[in-house]
């Protein structure tokens, strides 16, 4: 552990790991009784990528998300509350309950919006840094996107347009092993993904995304070089997905225990917390009254959305079209 950061930011950045993580279980319990829409796509496992980025961002910086966007959308600051009545598709949510999990988004908060298209962010994080950069208002633009993304051509697209405008854009590739069902070594050929950004002339770092301290240090310097004109930076983080692609799938493709071995030996709260803990920087009873704070929290969100009301009929064609 290499990055000092000040007590009251260790437990910002592991309140805010637990949030997603228990978000994300919590979510795994109430999708298997039928009662939430659509698909789901659990984030957990890969909190310290999420966090370790979105501590050095501010509402005027903007993040395009994935699929998998809970995770993004809490590190981003995007009210609990508001996540879960949307994903119930209640019209207390963040989107009125017309986003759902897949494309729940707060502008407000500059999260542009969880994407049901595969390699979709890239372009839209290029049009948002380049408004950020023609308005000068030093913000920064962030797009997450999976190892399956990696390959596709919006992504490449986007990257030349990205070093051609010079644009304050981070591609944050965060590399779960798998894209959907394919292993990754079945479909990239480098050791790396982030190998694949010198053939565009583009800085690059592979790190462990498991690793708090390694996301947050190898996205800071980024961010900062990206906020003084220096241009785009690609970061691989590797990391892993505790469930399926999406909830319902049964992950045949995964070997037995590989999940088991996963949670005992990379869950990054874990590791976060014997980092912290083992320096003397943090108490394990300041992290274990979070750990309380949370479930609460978490709590009170599903009853609170349970209880909302339903979007009217009336509310079918409202926030479709924009007035100017």
């Amino acid at each position: 552990m290499t990055t000092q950061l000040k007590k009251e930011d260790l437990l910002r950045a592991y309140r805010t790991m637990k949030e997603i993580r228990d978000f994300e279980e919590r979510l795994h319990v109430e999708f298997a009784t039928g009662k939430i829409p659509g698909f789901v796509h659990l984030y957990a496992g890969e909190e310290a990528v999420a966090t370790g980025v979105c501590m050095h961002l501010t509402d005027e910086d903007r993040i395009a998300s994935t699929h998998r966007g809970h995770g993004h959308c809490i590190a981003k600051g995007v009210d609990i509350h508001g996540m879960m009545a949307e994903i119930y598709g209640k019209k207390t949510g963040t989107n009125a309950g017309k986003g759902g999990s897949m494309h729940i988004a707060d502008l407000d908060k500059g999260m542009m919006g969880a994407n049901g298209i595969v390699g979709a962010g890239p372009p839209l994080i290029c049009g948002a840094a380049l408004a950020s950069k023609m308005k000068g208002t030093n913000g920064v633009g962030v797009v997450f996107f999976g190892d399956g993304a990696s390959n596709q051509g919006t992504n490449f697209e986007s990257m030349n347009l990205a070093l051609v405008w010079n644009l304050p854009v981070i591609f944050l590739n965060e590399n779960n092993g798998y894209a959907e069902s394919t292993g990754v070594k079945w479909n990239v050929p480098t050791p790396n993904i982030a190998d694949r950004a010198a053939g565009f002339g583009m800085p690059a770092v592979t790190v462990d995304g498991n690793d708090f301290f390694a996301v947050y240090e190898a996205t800071g310097e980024a961010i900062r070089r990206a906020r003084e004109g220096g241009g785009p930076t690609f970061i691989e983080c590797k990391t892993q997905r505790f469930y399926g692609h999406f909830e319902g799938d049964a992950c045949t493709y995964k070997a037995p225990g590989e999940v088991q071995k996963q949670r005992e030996e990379c869950d990054c709260l874990k590791i976060f917390a014997q980092k912290v803990t083992a320096a003397g920087l943090v108490t394990a009873a300041e992290l274990e009254a979070i750990d309380k704070e949370v479930h609460a929290l978490i709590e009170d969100s599903v009853v609170k959305a349970l209880a909302a009301p339903q979007p009217t009929e009336a509310d079918l064609l409202t926030d479709v079209y924009v007035s100017y």
